[in-house]
């Protein structure tokens, strides 16, 4: 008797342990399958999105093209605001955001530098100095990259244009982000079609696309440079965000909402070559300060950048891209061995 019930416990085990093998199976297979039909989708979007700008192969300041899975690059994000209302295509508008960032494929870290849209700058397409924001409207996304490179004195090797429905689109399809809201207090301020419908409260919340998009434009309570620092943070709760494991299931939704929103002359094998750099998990990103200050002595308003924080920044992004020896790790760079052996040698001394 006492066999016959271990038989029968043996084979409801057996049973049980056959059902969840099936259910694993199913599952795997499943995912995989998810898994192609978002890789194709997202190679049919980005293709459609692939735009490369006219004469330009490479950057002046390479002398051969980048490789994303080997070598360290510069990405500028451009933020435009090309909507029916205004009347202005792509190329026509104001660039309202720019966030230039560099990849050190060593450390795969990333620096994060967002540009106040009245900086005072020399634009190389009209050959006068004029507020960066106007760059765009001279010359598209090719005046503003030579201008950027010109303000940096670093090769721009990609770009990627977005409208406001595409910002909105893509944090909603993540279900919304987390941002810590650096404001002083409460205030309404102006969603996509400029009605003051937006209620931002300070603090640590979940916003959605609308929210996020609003708080990314204001600065009517403080600055260029608290604006461009709240860019900063939507953008690291943005990575954050398509990075979780929750995340996987929306990527089709993601996909969706780039759409017809989006150009860029990076292909669909250098996107992913991106991947790498999240192989641990969201990687460093640190973000840069443009120093300046307010100035209405003309009567038009400037943001004049401040020299020696400008020089700082140049160095700072010219080490991370390996252009010049990083002697101070100010680019933060260096590998752990590398800063461990220093360690050493100090000690020794």
């Amino acid at each position: 008797m006492k066999n016959t019930n271990n038989r029968k416990k043996s084979s409801r085990f057996s049973f049980v342990l056959k059902i969840l093998l099936i259910l694993s199976a199913s599952l795997l297979i499943s995912l995989t399958a998810y898994g192609v039909y978002i890789t194709k989708k997202a190679e049919y979007a980005v293709t459609e999105s692939y735009e490369v700008i006219q004469d330009r192969p490479v950057s002046e300041k390479r002398e051969a093209k980048v490789e994303p899975i080997q070598d360290n690059i510069s990405i500028l994000f451009v933020g435009v605001d090309d909507g029916e209302k205004r009347g202005q295509g792509a190329e026509n508008s104001r660039s309202d955001a720019l966030v230039l960032a560099t990849l050190n494929n060593e450390s795969k870290s990333v620096k994060l530098v967002s540009i106040p849209r009245d900086s005072y700058v020399y634009i190389p397409h009209v050959d006068y100095e004029d507020k960066i924001t106007h760059a765009h409207a001279f010359g598209g996304t090719l005046a503003t990259i030579e201008t950027i490179e010109e303000l940096f004195d670093i090769p721009v090797d990609y770009y990627v244009r977005m409208n406001f429905d595409a910002f909105i689109d893509v944090v909603d399809a993540l279900g919304g982000i987390e941002v810590d809201v650096d404001i002083p207090y409460a205030f309404t301020e102006l969603d996509e079609n400029d009605r003051f419908n937006v209620r931002l409260e300070p603090g640590l919340q979940e916003l959605n696309g609308s929210q996020a998009l609003a708080l990314a434009r204001t600065r009517k309570h403080d600055s260029d440079i608290m604006r461009g620092k709240r860019q900063q943070d939507i953008l690291k709760a943005i990575a954050t965000k398509a990075a979780s494991a929750s995340s996987i299931t929306k990527y089709d939704d993601i996909i969706e909402a780039i759409g017809d929103n989006m150009k860029t002359d990076m292909s669909f094998d250098e996107m992913k070559s991106f991947l790498n750099y999240f192989t641990k998990g969201v990687p460093q990103i640190d973000a840069l300060t443009l120093v300046g200050y307010d100035d209405m002595s003309t009567g038009t308003y400037y943001y004049q950048l401040d020299q020696e924080s400008l020089s700082e920044t140049q160095h700072i992004l010219k080490s991370h891209l390996g252009l010049i020896p990083d002697t101070s790790d100010i680019s933060g760079t260096k590998t752990e061995n590398e800063n461990a052996i220093e360690a050493d040698v100090s000690l020794e001394q």
